[in-house]
């Protein structure tokens, strides 16, 4: 084949390398604008994990990158006067033009032709030029040929938060660090490593806010690099800040991170396919180290998949398909990483409250793919002295103890965990009264180990309910039979349990879980309440718009049941306005049509719930919590965003609400939620953080590994944990037996369960070291 590449950075000259190290006679070019010495970055970084691709995919190439590079496995960050360090990380930093140059070798050696100074306008013309059979555009974040088959490749280009400047410096760093300094403006971050023996990179970032601030974007370069130098002076040892971007006039020199994703990567022009590649298809936030390990990976799997498919021209669709259909997973993964990392970093401040020790976890474990245990491997020592500061701050003896065994205070109640079985709604409730299932359902949770066990969401009134099968209580026979349940948790367990009341609002009135979830009851429906006369969906019922009457019955019914609730025994209270049930409905504009008080602004949907809400705080003893459950994201256009729920929490928080439970959708059949392991806890970081009330993550999570890491860094105070505690009701004290942890609570009359489960898991243990042992891994 005839193998054009347009852009002779890491993707262009990898892919050529490596396809004509395949088979000899393709004819390979390479196009680059630049010349083979220019470069405008300074170092790049590589994992140890990436260091190891590069090996299998061509050695030579590998080699001369190993003998140059700079290795370093620590991590330091500095914040507020300390320095925490963890080890194990695995990194290497080469010079990118260093990088440039051992490719070009490479290439030149196997017979690629290397074309520079040559600045291509038009792909059509370049196919037409060298006869190609296939044009890799790898031309860059600002890709011409991406822009001019926009069409078809569909990019979402999304221009982030943060100003950055790339600049270099003699200073030698003998670990990856990350130095925060707080100014007047607001925080400054610098992200420097060392990446040949004289050589680092310094990249300084900051909000485009607290740039504006600071003056930076009236600043020439000079101006701009000396006020770094002052700002970061003990960092540099005496050492200048230097950039070799000396084209770019003023404060050009501070960009902004563009994130790219692209629906398709391959267009076909006639005959000529044209695949992207690199930055041109994606880009990933650099504080993750990954856009040039993306680049060099693209180039090895659009290499490895002509060899395993076919390098003919008769093979050429089946290869790009696949090599899309593939590595597009593969690239998402990361870039979802890379954007929990870049807001992250984006929100500095949000964390700055946070002591060093904590502030370097959550630094540490931001992207999500470094988790607590993962720490634990990188860094037995660090992990455990970062366990302890934190058992210590509970109360607890400074030791080492997994985060999700912390106890948790809230107003006079301790929860001896951070564990909560979350509300689940089990329809098996008759005329609203809980029985014999639900006391088997709850007390074998309250058993397992968890710290709080939460009700389904219980209705204050009959037509409240979503399912005839829902709970209620709104009499003393709801009272009774909830108390049963409540008094055995109580007498048998050191679990507190927990009611949630919810009224369904429009979503009432629908068939039980297992048979056509949300949709009408083949009969006997009864009238639904809602803000607005909107239907949940085409056939579900309309409902009628409630009156102030009816608000106020509403009301009334909520404190009624509150009552109930008291002299049940409840431990805990929480109002659910999720979901799109009535009081979520009001919440949501696009539940919410209505033009009098209760309508239109945040602050007038807000209205009703917080009415509802301070009428329960009111009756409610003053020693227990009340929680409330928020739809934290629509995930439809109009709807709901993060930004708005931060506004609700801070309503609830002032009308005295002691926890936000942060789930999210289902107010819409339009919504689109994002699916992923941990998905809703973001908002719950957030919340917590910006708003300063605690938080319970839910969603995705369900495994003790996510609940240490959620702890951990302080992006929630519980966590509740729903499917799996239906596959294993002891989930919490199986999970622990798994960590290797043995001091924990069991009931006594399970502790042999307990000691054999543990013999079983280190017999396996053991096992599982002498294979690999064997193996030699």
């Amino acid at each position: 084949m005839n193998i054009v590449c347009i852009g002779g950075g890491p993707a262009g000259l990898y892919f050529a390398l490596l396809m004509k190290k395949q088979n000899p006679k393709h004819e390979v070019t390479v196009l680059e604008r630049n010349r083979p010495d220019d470069t405008f970055g300074w170092g790049v970084v590589f994992s140890d994990q990436t260091l190891g691709n590069l090996e299998k995919a061509d050695y030579p190439t590998y080699d001369q990158i190993r003998r140059a590079f700079h290795h370093w496995d620590d991590i330091e960050i500095h914040f507020k006067g300390q320095v925490i360090r963890s080890g194990g990380h695995g990194f290497v930093g080469i010079g990118r033009k260093k990088l440039l140059n051992i490719l070009q070798d490479r290439c030149l050696e196997l017979g690629v032709n290397l074309i520079f100074q040559t600045e291509v306008t038009d792909d059509e013309v370049v196919a037409r030029e060298y006869r190609a059979d296939l044009v890799v555009a790898a031309d860059g974040i600002h890709s011409r040929v991406r822009r001019k088959y926009e069409s078809t490749f569909k990019p979402d280009i999304d221009v982030r938060k943060c100003r950055f400047v790339w600049l270099g410096t003699h200073q030698r760093f003998p670990a990856f660090t990350f130095a925060f300094e707080r100014t007047e403006w607001g925080w400054f971050q610098a992200h420097a490593y060392q990446f040949d023996a004289e050589t680092s990179t310094f990249i300084v970032e900051t909000p485009e806010v607290v740039w504006q601030r600071a003056g930076l974007d009236r600043m020439s370069q000079e101006e701009g690099i000396a006020f770094c130098e002052r700002l970061f002076a003990k960092y540099l040892g005496g050492h200048k800040l230097m950039s070799n971007a000396r084209h770019l006039r003023g404060s050009a020199i501070w960009i902004k991170f563009s994130r790219v994703v692209c629906e398709s990567w391959v267009h076909w022009s006639g005959r000529v396919p044209v695949v992207l590649m690199g930055d041109a298809a994606h880009t990933a936030h650099f504080s993750i180290g990954s856009g040039t390990k993306l680049a060099l990976e693209d180039a090895i799997e659009l290499a490895r998949t002509f060899e395993r498919i076919g390098d003919t021209l008769a093979h050429l669709k089946e290869v790009l398909e696949e090599y899309q259909r593939v590595r597009r997973v593969e690239v998402l993964k990361l870039q979802n990483a890379a954007r929990n990392s870049t807001e992250w970093f984006e929100n500095v401040e949000r964390y700055s409250h946070f002591e060093a020790p904590q502030f370097a976890y959550s630094l540490l474990t931001r992207s999500q793919r470094v988790s607590h245990e993962n720490l634990r491997l990188r860094d037995k020592k660090y992990l455990e002295g970062y366990e302890a500061w934190l058992a210590e701050r509970t109360g607890l003896p400074k030791k080492p103890i997994p985060p999700m065994l912390l106890p948790f205070r809230l107003r006079g109640l301790t929860l001896k965990n951070r564990v909560v079985v979350s509300p689940m709604a089990m329809y098996s409730a008759k005329d609203g009264l809980v029985n014999d299932f639900h006391l088997v359902h709850l007390g074998a949770r309250a058993l397992g180990g968890a710290a709080l066990v939460f009700t389904e969401m219980t209705a204050p009134s009959p037509d409240g309910r979503i399912t005839p099968g829902c709970a209620g209580l709104w009499s003393e026979a709801h009272m009774r039979a909830y108390k049963r349940i409540v008094d055995f948790v109580h007498e048998h367990t050191d679990a507190k349990i927990a009611l949630q009341l919810g009224h369904a609002g429009p979503k009432g009135s629908t068939q039980v879980g297992w048979e056509a979830q949300d949709e009408p009851l083949p009969e006997g429906n009864w009238p639904l309440l809602a803000p607005s006369p909107i239907p949940y969906g085409p056939n579900n019922q309309v409902p009628r718009e409630m009156t102030r009457e009816d608000m106020e019955r509403v009301k009334a019914d909520f404190v009624k049941a509150a009552l109930w609730g008291i002299e049940a025994g409840f431990d805990w209270l929480e109002l659910h306005c999720a979901h799109g049930y009535l009081l979520s409905a009001f919440i949501c504009p696009l539940t919410n049509h209505r033009t009098d008080a209760y309508g239109g602004s945040l602050e007038n949907r807000m209205r009703y719930p917080l009415e509802v809400f301070k009428a329960l705080r009111e009756v409610w003893p003053a020693h227990l919590p009340i929680s409330v459950r928020i739809s934290a994201h629509d995930w439809a256009p109009g709807g709901n965003t993060p930004d708005d729920a931060v506004e609700i929490a801070r309503m609830f928080k002032e009308a005295g609400c002691d926890l936000i439970d942060v789930s999210s959708g289902q107010t819409t059949r339009l919504a689109r939620p994002v699916y992923g392991r941990m998905y809703q806890t973001p908002f719950a970081d957030r919340i917590r953080n910006e708003v300063g009330i605690a938080t319970m993550a839910v969603g995705a999570i369900y495994e003790a590994d996510h609940v240490n890491s959620i702890i951990a860094a302080g992006r929630a105070d519980l966590c509740a944990i729903a499917r799996p505690h239906l596959a294993d009701p002891h989930w919490t004290l199986n999970q622990v037996a798994r960590l290797g942890y043995t001091e924990i609570e069991w009931p006594k009359q399970y502790l042999s369960g307990k000691a054999q489960l543990e013999r079983n898991l280190a017999r396996a243990q053991a096992e599982r070291a002498e294979e690999l042992a064997i193996r030699g891994v």
